[in-house]
Order: structure tokens, then sequence, then C-alpha cells
């Protein structure tokens, strides 16, 4: 692939400083109005080259050394530079609730707290763009998505946080109020419409509903299911088919516990009506009880959109949660047959897709959404991910280093053995 050609800058809306200094007496971008020069990156096509960001986008990728930028610079020497990946599926207003004693508390101060440490956690891990479902109505009201859309407007410019409205109910007479609520939260900021038809009493009635609601809105859909119902899938797909924005089903573990040949019906007919699978490698969540993965190569080979989402963080569904896209890669590759490369899609281009976000690339005109990690091949990036730098909007937001040392570590000096440590002005 050639190397990309300096564009023209583009406007963009982040006005915040970075804060971070680069390695050898560098400083991060200031601001997203300067420029950005990321230097001696490796890419998956075993090039290295210096990429220059300004205005939130990629303006220029060359050989490493062949780029000038009168500002920022950032050694990423020792670095594989991908695309940032995307977070299609948390739950903020639960997330690090398992630390604590007795049931999570749903007091708005708590509900914001746990929802910006588990987004800047994310983001630590390399997600520039997260979508949470949030609870309405039972208990918590609107009080919870309140607290959520608080902490996206705190979180802004770190990492774009969109937030689904999540009813228990939404049909007969204890439906009523259920509905109300998923109006209202729309109204107050809610951009996706979501819920959970398996825990409704009518299924087919509670997805009619989420239907309405979103095409009277505007909004894209995204539904917990188990899909163990190939029926109801049948149903849903019938429904849903053509809508845009679009509609997203998550986990679908249930699917692999069909009968192979009714798993691969369900699965064209989701690819025929356009609908998006964001399955759970790393663990369950709340809104089902089951746990398990979806086909994710049998969906794949019928032509449905597959995302990785991370689930439940540190919460009762799942209290060892992590969080962390990159897992949910490795998983996705060492468990259930992907390529390396298909897998990280599945948290990059793909999760991106299903967020409704353009898509990235390392090339010149794409908007700067990156992630560093310390290695020179995708296989090695996903199995110890430990050092990375997230760019996002075209600044470096944060940093993870890690550094490995062993006593007496003469005998893999002597020998060339690659070491993780602070060498030749690494991170």
């Amino acid at each position: 692939m050639p190397d990309s050609q300096p564009q023209p800058h583009h406007s963009s809306s982040s006005s915040s400083s970075s804060g971070f200094s680069g390695s050898s007496g560098s400083s991060a971008g200031r601001g997203n109005g300067s420029e950005l020069l990321l230097c001696g990156a490796r890419l998956t096509d075993g090039r290295t080259v210096d990429v220059r960001l300004a205005g939130g986008r990629i303006e220029a990728v060359g050989t490493a050394g062949s780029l000038t930028a009168h500002t920022a610079r950032v050694d990423l020497s020792g670095h594989l530079l991908l695309p940032a990946p995307a977070e299609p599926h948390a739950h903020g207003d639960t997330a690090l609730s398992a630390d604590g004693e007795g049931p999570a508390s749903y007091e708005a101060d708590e509900v914001q707290r746990r929802t910006t440490e588990a987004a800047l956690l994310q983001l630590g891990h390399g997600a520039t763009a997260l979508r949470s479902h949030v609870r309405v109505g039972d208990v918590q009201g609107l009080g919870s998505l309140a607290a959520v859309l608080q902490a996206r407007r705190a979180l802004r410019g770190l990492v774009e946080l969109t937030v689904v409205a999540v009813p228990r109910v939404l049909t007969g007479l204890a439906g009523a109020e259920g509905l109300a609520m998923l109006r209202d939260a729309v109204k107050m900021g809610a951009c996706v419409v979501g819920g959970c038809p398996d825990l409704d009493p009518d299924p087919t009635g509670y997805v009619e509903t989420v239907l309405e609601v979103a095409s009277e809105q505007g909004c894209p859909i995204d539904l917990h299911t188990d899909g163990d119902d190939p029926a109801r899938l049948a149903r849903l797909a019938a429904m849903a088919g053509g809508l845009r924005p679009g509609v997203t089903l998550g986990p679908c573990g249930g699917l692999s516990r069909l009968p192979a040949e009714v798993a691969a019906r369900s699965a064209d007919q989701l690819a025929a009506a356009g609908v998006s699978v964001v399955c759970l490698p790393q663990g369950g969540c709340s809104g089902v009880d089951r746990r398990g993965t979806a086909p994710v190569r049998l969906l794949r080979a019928a032509g449905v959109r597959v995302a990785a989402g991370s689930g439940a963080l540190r919460d009762v569904s799942n209290p060892v949660g992590r969080g962390d896209p990159l897992e949910a890669a490795y998983l996705l590759a060492s468990r259930y047959g992907l390529r390396t490369t298909d897998a990280y899609d599945a948290v990059s281009s793909s999760a991106r897709a299903v967020l409704g976000l353009p898509e990235v690339r390392v090339e010149a005109g794409f908007p700067a959404e990156l992630l560093a990690v310390r290695g020179d091949r995708l296989d090695g990036a996903l199995s110890l991910a430990y050092s990375r730098i997230v760019v996002h909007r075209g600044r470096v937001v944060a940093r993870t280093s890690a550094v490995r040392e062993y006593c007496g570590s003469a005998a893999a000096v002597e020998m060339g053995l690659p070491r993780q440590g602070r060498t030749g002005g690494s991170p």
C-alpha cells in the first residue's frame, strides 16, 4: 500500500488538552487544533511509518523519518499502531459495584462515579468510544440515566459515551410506565432505544413497542436477548428488516446451543434483515441470565456483522470482568477460532460500525482514533498487550506503561531475547 499523502485539515469539536508528555523530551498534542507526529510506528502490513495528526484526523502517513511537524512528537518505536477499539456493550450504571459491601447503590453520585471510573478504565485499554446500557424505570426511575448522562458530559473530549435506555417491561398495564419512561429517557439524551424482550411477558409486543419508539425518534435499537428461541428471532428479524439507523442484538449466546441447522437458518435471517450481533466473550451481563458466546464463525459466514463487547465490568453478573477489548479479541481468536485480524475487527471496525461511527484506518483522511501497543505483530499484541498509548481526536488521552524486569537477566540480554522495559526512549 503506498504512503498516504497530506490532506487538508478537518474541523473537530474537541478543545481540551492532553496533559501527557511524550518520550525523549517530546510532548503530546496540546489540543485538537495542533499537530501531533507519531514517529516510528509499525503497521500490521510490516511498514514502519511516521503519522502526522491534525484537526482530529490523520493528515499524512509516510515512511519513518519522512514527515515533519513543528509541535508535538511521540516516539512509537517498538509499538504497533492500530485503529482504536470501541466498546459496543457496557453497563456503566452497574460497573464496579461488586467491590462494595451489600447491594449496589443507585444514588446519583455513586452511579456517576462508577460510570466515570469504568469509562476511564476502558479508555486506558484503548476504547475511545463506548455504548452503555442503562436501566430505566423500576426503583431507579430515570435517576441512573441522569447520572450516566452527567458522566458523559464530564468525559467529553476524552471518550465518546453514548447511552442506551433499557426498560424492563413495556407491554400490558405494567408496561405503561415503562413506555413513558422510555420516551422520557430519549428526550433526556439517551441516543439508543434498548431493552430485554426475553424478560417481558409478551416479547413480540415488547419488540414492536421498541421499534415504534425508535421509529418515532429516529434512534438505533440495541436489544438484549439470549437468542435461544429461533421463532422469536425470526419474528424479530422480520420486524426489524430494513430499519434505519439499525438494529443490534446481543449477546445471543443461546444461538450456540441450538442445533447447527437451526442456528444457521437464524443467522441467515439476521443477515437478510441487516441486524448486527454483539457477542460477549469475556462473560455475561445483567441483561440476560444465561452465559455463552454467540457462534461467531457461523454468524460471520452468513454475512452478519459481528462485534464484541465486554458486558459486565466487575458487577454481580461478572465480578472479575476486565472491560478490555483486546482480551475480547484474544478470546475470539484463541477460543472461538477467528483469525487474529477478524478478531481485532470485531472490537474495532465492526464495533465502530455498530455504534454508527466512521471507519478508521491508519491512512490520511481518516479519524485520528488510534491505539499503539507494544509489539510488532497483531498476534503478539493480543497476547501481551501491556503498554498502550491511546489517541482520541488527534491527541494522546491515555497511556499505560509496563516494565518487566528479571533479577540476574544477563543471560536474556546476551541471547538478545525480547524485553519489555524502558529502553531506547520508549515509554
